[in-house]
C-alpha cells in the first residue's frame, strides 16, 4: 500500500516577488555589451555590403567574397569565373550573404546572446523576463532555427573560400600586412565553424561504439575541444571578419598606402 502526503498550498504556488530580481550584481552589463557588439556588427555589415571598394589586388574584402558576376573586377572573380554573368549588377555580397548570416543567426550561442540582449528572454539568469508566455522554438518563426545544421554546410564553403583568398594573398604578397590579417581571419572563421555543435554531432555524435570508429573518434575529440571555446570563437571571428574587411576597404580606397599594406 502506497501512502501519499498532501502538499501544502504554499508548495503549489511560485514565490510571489514584487521585484524583477533579487540579484545585487550588475547583471544588466553582459546583455548590454552583447547588444552593443551585435549592433556594431549589423551596422558595419549593412554598410560593407553596399560599399563598392572591396577589391585591391591581391586582397578581396571578406564580406564581398566570393565574387561571382562579370560586374566584379577581373582579379576579384572567384577562380576567375563569373557564373552569374552580366545580368547581376547588385553588390556581390548579397549573393552569398545568406550562408554566413544564416549560420550565425541560427547558431546555438548566438541564439542565447540575442535572445537575452534583444528580446530579454530572459536578460540574465534569475531575472524575470517581460514576456507573459513562453513557447520556446516550437512554432514560427523560431522553429526555423532547426535548419542550423544545413547552414553549417554553407558555412564550410564560405570558410574554404576565405581560406583560398588568404592563401592567394600569401602567394602574391607574402610581406603584406593585409595578407596576415586575412590569414588570421580565415583561421578564426574555420575554427568557429568547426566548433559548431552540429559539426560535433555530425562528426561522431550518433556513434554507439567509438572503438569501432577510431578516426571519427579522434575527429570528435578535436571538435569537442573547439566546441568548449565556441562562445569565444564566435566573438573573435565576428570581430576578425570586420577588421579584415574594413582593412581591405581602407587599402582599396587609398586611405592606407604604406609599402607593405
Amino acid at each position: 500500500m502506497t501512502q501519499t502526503t498532501a502538499e501544502s498550498p504554499a508548495r503549489k504556488q511560485r514565490a510571489q516577488l514584487k521585484v524583477r530580481t533579487l540579484r545585487t550584481d550588475r547583471w544588466w552589463l553582459a546583455p548590454a555589451l552583447t547588444f552593443a557588439g551585435l549592433m556594431a556588427f549589423l551596422i558595419y555589415g549593412f554598410w560593407a555590403i553596399f560599399d563598392g571598394s572591396y577589391f585591391v589586388d591581391p586582397y578581396i574584402a571578406p564580406f564581398s567574397s566570393p565574387c561571382l558576376a562579370t560586374s566584379c573586377p577581373e582579379g576579384a572573380r572567384f577562380l576567375g569565373l563569373a557564373p552569374f554573368g552580366d545580368w547581376y549588377g547588385l553588390p556581390p555580397g548579397l549573393l552569398i550573404l545568406g550562408l554566413p548570416a544564416g549560420f550565425r543567426v541560427t547558431c546555438y550561442y548566438y541564439r542565447k546572446s540575442y535572445y537575452r540582449s534583444f528580446w530579454l528572454s530572459p536578460p540574465a539568469c534569475a531575472v524575470a523576463e517581460p514576456h507573459k508566455k513562453y513557447t520556446g522554438e516550437t512554432r514560427l518563426p523560431l522553429i526555423i532555427q532547426n535548419v542550423h545544421r544545413y547552414f553549417f554546410y554553407g558555412a564550410i564553403v564560405i570558410g574554404a573560400v576565405l581560406t583560398y583568398d588568404a592563401i592567394l594573398a600569401l602567394i602574391h604578397k607574402p610581406g603584406g600586412l593585409g595578407t596576415w590579417i586575412l590569414l588570421v581571419n580565415a583561421g578564426l572563421i574555420v575554427a568557429y565553424t568547426l566548433s559548431c555543435h552540429s559539426c560535433r554531432h555530425i562528426t561522431a555524435g550518433r556513434l554507439n561504439h567509438f572503438s569501432k570508429h577510431p578516426l571519427r573518434y579522434r575527429a570528435w575529440t578535436f571538435i569537442s575541444k573547439l566546441n568548449a571555446k565556441h562562445q569565444q570563437l564566435a566573438w573573435a571571428s565576428m570581430f576578425s571578419v570586420m577588421i579584415a574587411d574594413f582593412y581591405v576597404r581602407l587599402v582599396a580606397k587609398g586611405v592606407i598606402t604604406f609599402p607593405y599594406a
